[in-house]
C-alpha cells in the first residue's frame, strides 16, 4: 500500500498511480473457486470457441476487483472508498501457463485513473475519479467511476 493521500494531496487531473496485473488461466481457475462463477467461459477453450469468443475470457467481476484494488491502494489506510462502479467494455484473454509457476507471455494489463472532481460534502472531503483497465494496447477494456472519502491535513 501507498503512503497516506490526504485531500490537500490531490488537484483535479491528478493522476491515480496505476497499477499492473496480470491474469493466468490459473487465476481465472482460482478465481472461479473463490466467486463461485463456475462458467466455463472462464476455463474451457472449447466452450469458449463455441461460444464465438475464441478462448477463455477473464471474469469481469475479477477486473472490477482490480479496480477496487487499484483505488484502495491509491488512498491509504485513512481513506475509505465509498462508491465503485464500472462498465465492461471488451474482453480480455489470460496468459497460458509456462510451468505451474509461470505464465507464458501475453498481454499485461494496467489499471489506471485520475482525478475529476474534489469537493466538501458535510464532514468528508471527497474526491472523484474516472478509472479504466487498459490492455496491452492501450485499449480501455472496463472503465468506471469511483468516489473516495479522504482524511484531511487540517481538520
Amino acid at each position: 500500500m501507498a503512503k497516506q493521500l490526504y485531500y490537500e494531496d490531490v488537484e483535479i487531473g491528478s493522476e491515480v498511480t496505476a497499477l499492473k496485473k496480470i491474469a493466468t488461466t490459473r487465476m481465472l481457475v482460482q478465481y472461479a473457486g473463490a466467486s463461485g462463477d463456475f462458467n466455463p467461459l472462464h476455463y474451457e477453450d472449447d466452450f469458449a470457441r463455441n461460444l464465438g469468443v475464441g478462448r477463455p475470457i477473464v471474469h469481469g467481476l475479477l477486473k472490477r476487483a482490480w479496480l477496487v484494488n487499484l483505488m484502495t491502494d491509491w488512498i491509504g489506510e485513512k481513506g475509505r472508498l465509498k462508491k465503485l462502479s464500472c462498465r465492461y467494455r471488451g474482453m480480455d484473454y489470460p496468459r497460458k501457463m509456462k510451468t505451474f509457476d509461470e505464465p507464458l507471455d501475453g498481454d499485461t494489463w494496467w489499471c489506471k485513473g485520475n482525478v475529476t472532481r474534489k469537493y466538501l460534502e458535510g464532514e468528508e472531503c471527497l474526491v472523484e475519479c474516472e478509472i479504466w483497465v487498459e490492455n496491452g494496447n492501450k485499449e480501455k477494456t472496463t472503465s468506471g467511476s469511483a468516489v473516495v472519502a479522504l482524511p484531511s491535513k487540517v481538520k
